[in-house]
């Protein structure tokens, strides 16, 4: 188990702090509910009834591909559940007997937005529906999603299935950290096999946003007569990064791309002010510290009325590292968090050897070994 160690604890704020009113009343939008939020640290830029739940169709799989990319296995064939595929609305052509795989099934959720491919990979994972709803309820109450609740993996309509414009922004930035859902939810077309037995078919991805605003990676659109017309997208332009949602949007679109033309002039992309001593406990070498530091590929933070300075650092390391380390090994991490909440994970690398200590030094020490052992002992109770 390891143990954390706080290097430097900096002032923090509210995370998402609520736009000024005058915002929301001069950009007029179609949707009845929408929020545009730092894709970095989910502060609020732009809101219109961003807290209250609404139905929120098929975006509800931005939920079920990220369980269903993380369940692992990704790649092994399976035959589907001939009554899960039994499902109305869109659809990424599943049949009985088809063989499939849990990569397939996400990208038929996120391109054509197959209710029968979110069926077939919750009954894979879970065993039922149901208990796939609960996993989804799980996870979104561990990302502090408070207005969400899952019914149904697919987005069809369940008694009490919906969520927030807020809710869903931040379930995107979270989905997004996953390399596999960004790939599959920015791509236009994906080429893939499946079927009995399987054959190369062409799927594609029902987001017209991508072709039509500059510099959207995503995410997932959404229809029902209830929710009406649901979309969920990210942007990145000159470093900065926004996630907008829209529910209940009838030129949702248009609303997209208003809304970041307008976001993108009121943030900034700033670095983080990332301590510059930072230090782990080393254990058999001849020095009782580590001198550790970050990679130099490090993005900016997109912010609107924080300040990296605000962030907390913490570094994270077990109790000792031990020698030999050559310069360049990660040795640790920094977690940058903001008001109790985690933002990022950066990996911290020995910025210079460390070799075993002498064998005539331990022996001049004492018995080295069993120091160290003391010390566990000790860390334990």
């Amino acid at each position: 188990m390891k143990k954390i160690f706080a290097l430097i604890a900096a002032a923090s704020c509210i995370l998402t702090v609520d736009i000024p009113a005058a915002y929301a009343e001069n950009i007029e939008v179609s949707a009845k509910a929408a929020v545009v939020i730092s894709a970095d640290t989910g502060e609020i830029i732009y809101s219109k009834n961003s807290r209250e739940k609404l139905p929120m169709a098929s975006t509800t799989k931005i939920m079920s591909a990220l369980i269903c990319l993380e369940s692992g296995d990704l790649y092994e064939p399976f035959t589907v559940n001939s009554d899960a595929i039994k499902v109305e609305g869109s659809s990424m052509g599943l049949q009985e007997g088809d063989i499939v795989t849990k990569y397939a099934l996400a990208c038929g959720m996120l391109l054509p937005s197959g209710n029968d491919g979110a069926n077939a990979a919750a009954v894979k994972i879970a065993g039922s529906l149901e208990a796939f709803a609960e996993l989804m309820n799980d996870r979104a109450q561990k990302m502090g999603l408070s207005k969400t609740f899952f019914v149904t993996p697919s987005g069809l309509e369940g008694e009490g299935h919906g969520s927030s414009a807020e809710d869903m922004a931040i379930l995107a930035a979270e989905a997004l950290k996953n390399d596999l859902f960004r790939e599959i939810c920015s791509s236009s077309s994906m080429k893939l096999e499946y079927g009995n037995p399987p054959y190369t078919r062409w799927l594609k991805n029902t987001n017209k946003l991508l072709t039509m605003c500059d510099g959207v990676y995503g995410v997932k659109t959404g229809f029902t007569d209830e929710a009406g017309r649901c979309l969920v997208s990210a942007c990145e332009r000159e470093g900065k990064r926004l996630i907008c949602v829209t529910l209940n949007a009838p030129d949702d679109w248009n609303d997209h791309i208003k809304l970041y033309e307008d976001s993108f002039k009121r943030v900034k992309a700033q670095k983080l002010c990332i301590p510059c001593e930072m230090y782990v406990n080393l254990a058999g070498s001849d020095r009782e510290k580590l001198s550790v530091t970050v990679g130099e590929d490090i993005a900016d933070f997109t912010v609107y009325n924080r300040d990296t300075a605000d962030f907390t650092y913490t570094v994270a390391a077990p109790p000792f590292v031990y020698a030999p380390v050559n310069a360049g090994d990660v040795a640790a991490e920094l977690i940058v968090s903001d008001n109790d909440r985690e933002l990022q994970r950066l990996p911290l690398y020995a910025a210079e050897d460390a070799e075993y200590k002498s064998t005539e030094k331990i022996e001049k020490s004492g018995n080295f070994i069993t120091k160290v052992k003391d010390i566990f002992s000790k860390w334990k109770k």
